[in-house]
């Protein structure tokens, strides 16, 4: 069986338990190297086959599959993140259901909740939005018409934009759309990474800044009024609130 697992943010320590285990027993590991810390892979077998997927096609990347199952050795498959956020796994596993070969999917901690967790944020604040938009800017692969990041924006929820730091201009402009110019804005790069670095600001002012950082590219940029502080308490712990497990009192 194939394992698909989805190797965290960055940090090696941030990677499931089940995927470590995986991955320090896989006889074959084909691995996103762009994009994957290599540390992940520290705990390899010396006899495991390493592959970096980067420079290789959807082709040979089957290939490879297809051999080690075939020899019976136990072969993993390494992304970023968690592979149901932009990680291209659905055309491999269903090029495997063609073939007959069992695969199976194990969850990882994406890069925008490590984002969430380095600005120490929290996407969904009660009065301030309950909604979180992933996306991303329309560039050499199209957007379905329906989502064009102009028409997202003017939700006013929170979002989460992905794949597109080499547009920071353009993806300015189509959010004020629909957000306010002064909405806070923050870039963080290779978030929970050694080299990470976060850039605050607006939409106003945010472009600037991250060209002034210097950061132009495995970033995600977050937008919306949950990086303020304006917010109403939950009312899961709201001590006149009566919910399944605990009865409110009156004041």
């Amino acid at each position: 069986m194939i394992s698909f697992i989805g190797a965290g943010p960055g940090d090696p320590d941030l990677i499931t338990v089940k995927g470590k285990k995986l991955i320090d027993n896989a006889d074959v590991i084909v691995y996103a190297g762009s994009l994957v810390n290599p540390e992940v892979l520290s705990g390899a077998k010396d006899s495991a086959k390493i592959y970096n997927s980067a420079s290789m096609t959807l082709e040979e990347v089957i290939d490879v599959m297809k051999d080690g199952e075939e020899r019976g050795l136990k072969v993993v498959r390494v992304h970023t993140g968690d592979p149901a956020i932009y990680g291209a796994h659905r055309e491999q596993m269903d090029i495997l259901d063609k073939l007959g070969i069992k695969y199976e999917v194990i969850p990882g901690v994406s890069s925008f909740l490590a984002t969430a967790a380095v600005l120490k944020k929290e996407y969904t604040l009660p009065g301030v939005s309950q909604t979180v938009i992933i996306t991303r800017m329309e560039g050499r692969t199209p957007m379905p018409s329906k989502e064009s990041l102009a028409s997202l924006s003017k939700h006013h929820s929170t979002m989460i934009i992905f794949l597109s730091m080499g547009m920071m201009d353009e993806v300015v402009e189509a959010l004020k759309e629909g957000y306010e110019a002064t909405t806070p804005v923050a870039v963080v790069y290779k978030a929970t990474w050694e080299d990470q670095k976060i850039v605050t600001g607006t939409l106003n002012d945010i472009a600037a800044k991250v060209k002034e950082a210097g950061i132009k590219k495995t970033a995600l940029t977050v937008v919306g009024d949950f990086l303020g502080d304006e917010y109403e308490l939950s009312k899961l712990y709201d001590k006149t609130f009566t919910h399944e497990f605990r009865q409110g009192v009156s004041e």
